[in-house]
């Protein structure tokens, strides 16, 4: 498929907006356990099913890889759209607004589409490559702020699961870092949403020492297009094979990445692969 990034806007904006009327209009439904204090619920595969069904409707020659039920269609190694249907799903099933649908589109390792529905906060952004960055028409950017000291950081969930207390070593080291350094520390528990309020300026960085395609490829793009740095730990150029994601504005850029950096040097050595 050679269509370009922009062509595919409307497209995943009908199938975001698909997936939030389901969220707002029904219940979590049954919750499959995917491991130590990890699920999905019932809605989780009804939304991604229902998205797939669309995706493969108006866009046939590109596969889909969604979190509950991996890759369908062809995947040649061009175009891939990448799909978290509910993204903070401990969020969801607890009742708190904080959750949302992120759909990106990947060309290659680099996302180069995003649409994240916000559908209990009324919000949906949406980019594509050099086209810049919104939040409905309106174009939004990262946040002018100048220090950290004024920074509001959020981080990734602490890790549940195998190897759970060796990764939080690290995360816990890194949260002790940031605390003493930045004017707040946040946890929301969707990627997608940190991603998003990066973008919107309402955060000035996040941190998440993960990267799964469908949490991140959409609000990576919209971030990038709005004017945030997004890098891997090591300050290179994020892609779908990066170890960690870290967006932040450009003029805290320097100073979060420097700390990433002096935390990585006395973080404990068996937690830094983790």
């Amino acid at each position: 498929m050679t269509a370009s990034p922009g062509a595919l806007v409307p497209v995943a904006l009908e199938a975001a907006a698909l997936a939030g009327d389901l969220i707002r209009s029904r219940r979590p439904g049954t919750l499959t356990a995917k491991g130590d204090r990890d699920m999905a619920s019932e809605l989780d595969f009804a939304v991604e099913r229902a998205v797939r069904a669309y995706l493969r409707r108006r866009t046939p020659d590109v596969a889909v890889l969604g979190e509950e039920e991996g890759v369908t269609g062809r995947y040649d190694g061009d175009l891939l759209w990448a799909l978290d249907p509910i993204d903070g799903t401990a969020n969801f099933v607890h009742g708190m607004p904080l959750t949302g649908v992120s759909l990106g589109l990947l060309r290659g390792d680099r996302p180069v589409l995003g649409v994240i529905d916000l559908p209990f906060l009324g919000a949906r952004y949406w980019a594509a490559e050099h086209g810049g960055a919104y939040e409905g028409d309106r174009r939004i950017s990262a946040s002018r702020t100048g220090g950290l000291r004024e920074a509001i950081v959020a981080i990734g969930d602490y890790a549940v699961g195998a190897g759970a207390e060796e990764k939080n070593v690290l995360r816990l080291a890194l949260t002790d870092r940031l605390a003493g350094r930045v004017q707040r520390v946040r946890m929301l528990g969707s990627a997608a949403i940190d991603l998003a309020w990066v973008a919107e300026g309402k955060l000035d960085a996040c941190v998440a020492l993960s990267n799964n395609p469908w949490d991140t490829a959409a609000g990576v793009v919209i971030a990038r297009e709005a004017g945030a740095a997004v890098v891997d730990l090591d300050g290179s150029d994020h892609t779908s094979a990066s170890t960690a994601t870290i967006a932040v504005a450009p003029r805290v850029a320097g100073e979060l990445l420097d700390l990433v950096r002096s935390w990585q040097e006395v973080a404990p050595p068996r937690a830094r692969g983790a």
